[in-house]
């Protein structure tokens, strides 16, 4: 297994599938339970080694299978444990059926359970496929732990929260710790879920790599491993054209500054020259600001027109604080044989004819870097964002497919997407990051990636990811303008 796959999500009907070809191969599924229960109690005792009792809430599937297997090697550790049922353990199936039997102790009814002093709560209720609300009882029970602050060390996902989604279904436990298993899946890395499963640890429990590789699909963590092979590096005969000349468009007179946000950015993200473009006033304000960034004054579509002819201007930033609707629709249908990222004001001015858009750039490989926040999604896509039953990743797919575009779907769990069906899910942007102007910077450091020749996917994965790392290394209290000024190495 390549360590791309090592970071590859995997649905929980996946990983059902998983299980089902590791069963089909000859490999004894119950060894596999309890090789995942052991690991949940090592985990437990080494995580609480101060807990005066382990309570683990057992559901009434292989996620409560696994939560007998960890409460008899509790036991048998010689720690004091108590077990909660959901449902009648004489209902149990296949594998939960022999563990309770292998237990060789009683459970109470899940309801009956009242937090004491020093327990710590092991979540064995649901894992990561349910796919209906909790019941009243079952959330009554989490808010019960949760108003007595009893530590949880969640199982798979916390109890509550959607595989698939991230998303909370009625009530969920919010985890000190959660112990996955092989893979971790969309649930971890997505919001709420993210903020509810507390540190994640995974377990090999012993599936071959083979089948886990057989079930990879095109979902993964944001992160280097994904462009490592595309990046490039500078050669000793570079000059500034082969790094790539990235233009970007400002606003007016009284609104440049996002735009030297992006500009300033695109430079530091390894572009050979940029340009500011834009009308005599407002290039006159930047001026004042800008050494390295050469001027373009753009009065008229003419002059437009002309600029463009010039093949050496590779990639385009569009939309930081432009302001002028109608312009911008004009641009960017003489921009659509080129590499562009539409961010902002520019995804905005085709609010009312989203179509418009997507048929300029519906024809070849994606060019197109769309980089809208909740709100400007809403506006190009409302029948995506409207729609309950679909996930992050599933709204971002959907909008890269129909617009033939790369989707970078921000927020702390950033999604990009493409049109191929890949993804990627980015986890390292701190909260700092959200601060104003950060977004022109990123769409300056995309952009210069595109200008370099990256292709619009890794060009948009690589750009979230640098954006997330230069946060980090800045710490709390940023500026866009320090971000800009400090963007962090492409890691190859």
């Amino acid at each position: 297994m390549t360590q791309k796959h090592l970071h590859a999500l995997f649905t929980p009907d996946q990983m059902n599938a998983i299980d089902k070809a590791a069963a089909a191969s000859g490999i004894d599924s119950y060894g596999l339970m309890r090789r995942a229960g052991e690991a949940v109690a090592a985990c437990a005792l080494r995580r609480f080694p101060g807990a005066r009792r382990y309570v683990v809430l057992c559901g009434p599937g292989n996620n409560g299978g696994d939560g007998y297997v960890a409460a008899r090697a509790l036991l048998d550790s010689g720690a004091e444990i108590a077990v909660y049922a959901f449902g009648k353990t004489e209902k149990l199936q296949r594998d939960a059926a022999l563990a309770f039997s292998d237990f060789h102790g009683n459970a109470a009814p899940l309801f009956t359970y009242q937090p004491q002093m020093g327990d710590v709560v092991v979540d064995c209720i649901f894992g990561a496929g349910l796919a209906r609300p909790v019941s009243a009882d079952v959330a009554g029970i989490m808010r019960r732990v949760s108003a007595t602050a009893t530590p949880v060390l969640a199982v798979d996902l916390p109890s509550g929260v959607d595989g698939r989604s991230g998303e909370v279904l009625g009530e969920s436990f919010k985890a000190a710790v959660t112990v996955t298993f092989m893979a971790r899946k969309p649930g971890h890395l997505l919001l709420p879920g993210r903020a509810l499963c507390g540190e994640v640890e995974v377990f090999d429990i012993g599936i071959p790599r083979r089948i886990l590789i057989a079930e990879t699909g095109r979902l993964y963590e944001n992160g280097p491993r994904l462009w490592t092979d595309i990046a490039q590096a500078l050669e000793p005969g570079s000059h500034k054209y082969t790094r790539g000349h990235l233009a970007v468009f400002s606003g007016g007179a009284l609104a440049t500054g996002a735009a030297r946000l992006a500009a300033t950015a695109g430079l530091r993200a390894g572009a050979g020259l940029v340009t500011l473009a834009g009308v005599r006033d407002a290039l006159t304000a930047s001026a004042a600001h800008l050494t390295a960034v050469m001027m373009r004054e753009i009065d008229t579509s003419q002059d437009f027109a002309d600029w463009l002819a010039d093949a050496r201007i590779h990639a385009f930033v569009l939309g930081p604080a432009f302001g002028d609707m109608e312009k911008a629709r004009r641009y960017v249908c003489l921009l659509s044989e080129r590499p562009l990222v539409l961010d902002a004001d520019g995804i905005t001015a085709f609010r009312d004819r989203p179509d418009t858009l997507f048929e300029a750039f519906a024809n070849g490989e994606p060019r197109l870097v769309l980089t809208p926040h909740e709100g400007e999604f809403r506006r190009l896509f409302p029948d995506l964002s409207d729609d309950e039953t679909l996930s992050k990743i599933d709204r971002a797919s959907a909008a890269a497919k129909r617009s033939n575009a790369v989707i970078i779907y921000k927020g702390a769990d950033t999604v990009i997407a493409s049109p191929d069906g890949r993804a990627a899910i980015n986890t390292n942007a701190p909260p700092w990051l959200a601060t104003a102007g950060s977004g022109d910077v990123l769409a300056g450091i995309v952009g210069a990636h595109l200008a370099h020749g990256m292709p619009a996917y890794e060009a948009a994965a690589a750009g979230v990811w640098r954006h997330g790392q230069t946060a980090l290394s800045l710490g709390e209290g940023l500026t866009a303008e320090d971000l800009a000024a400090h963007v962090a190495p492409l890691d190859r």
